[in-house]
């Protein structure tokens, strides 16, 4: 067993000088996000899922650092400073007007390198239009995407891939 555990290492661990950086978490930078118009509630309910570490790397280009995120160690500061940057870098304009957002908190996902964060919109007795600002990470990663699926009035669904270039959306109508 530890001779297959040392070949495996010796496979995915860098063998050049050249390339002793520490090897990255995951290879690709992905966020996820679900917004669910509820009529019922007049409101829009959003949950999004990110990395850990991609949001700490983001955080630090702010001069947060060191927040350990989702662990006992957590900064006491941490909920303020994630509420801030998806205050920032995520918005949505509801019926051609641009809304503010509560925040509700964050959890850890399934895995230790993952986060959901969930935010409200409140007071929507109707959903018309809406379109989604996300620049999530952008700053952070040449190469980020974030995905987005909405689901509005009716069930009618749309999705979205935002990325750098391209970080708002078509306008979604829902009439």
């Amino acid at each position: 067993m530890k001779l297959l555990l040392i070949s495996f290492l010796m496979l995915v661990l860098p063998s050049s000088k050249a390339d002793t950086a520490i090897p990255a978490m995951h290879e690709f930078h992905l966020s996820k996000c679900l917004i669910e118009y509820n009529e019922a509630e007049q409101a829009l309910q959003i949950s999004m899922h990110l990395f850990v570490d991609d949001l700490e790397d983001a955080l630090r280009l702010q001069g947060k650092d060191k927040l350990q995120i989702g662990t006992p160690k957590e900064d006491p500061k941490a909920d303020e400073y994630v509420e801030n940057y998806l205050a920032d870098h995520f918005r949505l304009i509801v019926n051609g007007n641009e809304v503010k957002h509560n925040f509700l908190g964050k959890e850890p996902g399934e895995d230790p390198l993952s986060l959901w964060c969930y935010i409200e919109i409140t007071g929507i007795n109707k959903l018309g239009s809406l379109q989604i600002k996300n620049s999530l990470l952008i700053e952070t990663f040449e190469d980020q995407k974030n995905l987005v699926s909405v689901i509005g009035p009716d069930k009618v669904k749309g999705y979205f891939i935002l990325e750098k270039d391209k970080e708002t959306s078509d306008i979604l109508e829902f009439n």
